[in-house]
């Protein structure tokens, strides 16, 4: 049976729905919604997904698209092609290889990473000289990638504006929902609140994916002490939206190490590279203004 919508071409420009199927998803998703709110409350919505694997990635385009606009990328295309070779490395060994991944790096100071709908990855250049190691950088990198796994913006966005409006978005007919959404992600360094459990399961996720690639999975803990340390003080400039959207704290550490020493032994992960280091080398200094 045909999707209500189709994306093809090189862009993936998203062509007509089916307006009659369209309108019968759409009320077939408000029933399903009222009955999980009557039966199961509230909390329940965030587990569930009402869009397609298809309208996820038209979904996450939309975003894209609007966070260059609004976002400086760092032209640098060697640091660019370093961070898209790790990143791809990591989705290569995620749970979800069905997509295809688009990872660029941010001009900012600022000490964060966010994902998109569909497979899309945002790094600050700020996340990329705060970490010491390949391996940190590799774990916050992978904890991202595992929101993308576990569809967790999807599923957030399922709960939160609706089905119709999600399908107004990804047929770009909603540039309003782009530009309020993606607004929040200028101010506070992420496209949705996850739930406290969508953050665990990323972690585990992103354990995961770095201990596949043969990258030391014990970077995400080491990256996360050190921040908590760091939050114990003055919060240094630059670090207060990682703080809010990846809290680290001791319990989050504490887990993270837990998940880590069950997996089986494995010999050769990676904690650091010559690569990495030369990368951060071509970085101009944080609070530098260049």
């Amino acid at each position: 049976m045909r999707h209500p919508f189709s994306v093809t071409s090189q862009r993936g420009c998203v062509h007509s729905m089916d307006s009659e199927a369209t309108r019968q998803r759409i009320w077939s998703a408000a029933v399903l919604l009222v009955l999980v709110q009557l039966f199961a409350g509230c909390a329940t919505i965030s587990q569930i997904n009402f869009i397609s694997t298809q309208e996820e990635v038209a979904l996450g385009r939309q975003f894209a698209e609007q966070v260059e606009t609004e976002m400086k990328m760092y032209d640098d295309p060697v640091v660019q092609a370093y961070v898209d070779s790790l990143g791809q490395l990591l989705a290569a060994h995620s749970d979800r290889t069905n997509i295809e991944y688009h990872i660029k790096v941010v001009d900012t100071d600022e000490v964060n990473a966010f994902a998109l709908p569909g497979g899309y990855l945002y790094v600050n250049r700020g996340l990329i000289s705060t970490a010491e190691t390949e391996s940190e950088l590799a774990a916050v990198m992978g904890h991202e990638i595992g929101h993308i796994v576990g569809k967790h913006s999807a599923r957030q966005l399922s709960g939160q504006i609706g089905l119709s409006s999600i399908i107004a978005i990804a047929l770009g007919d909603s540039s309003s929902m782009v530009e309020q959404l993606v607004a929040g992600i200028v101010t506070t360094g992420a496209l949705m609140k996850y739930s406290r459990d969508m953050e665990s399961e990323a972690d585990v996720f992103g354990a995961d994916e770095t201990y596949r690639a043969g990258i030391d999975p014990g970077g995400m803990a080491a990256f996360f002490g050190k921040l908590l340390e760091l939050e114990g003080g003055r919060t240094p400039s630059g670090l207060e939206k990682f703080f809010s959207t990846h809290p680290p704290t001791r319990e989050r550490i504490d887990k993270s190490n837990a998940y880590i020493a069950q997996l089986p032994f494995k010999a050769g992960l990676r904690k650091d590279s010559k690569r990495f280091q030369q990368i951060k080398k071509r970085l101009p200094p944080l609070g530098s203004g260049k």
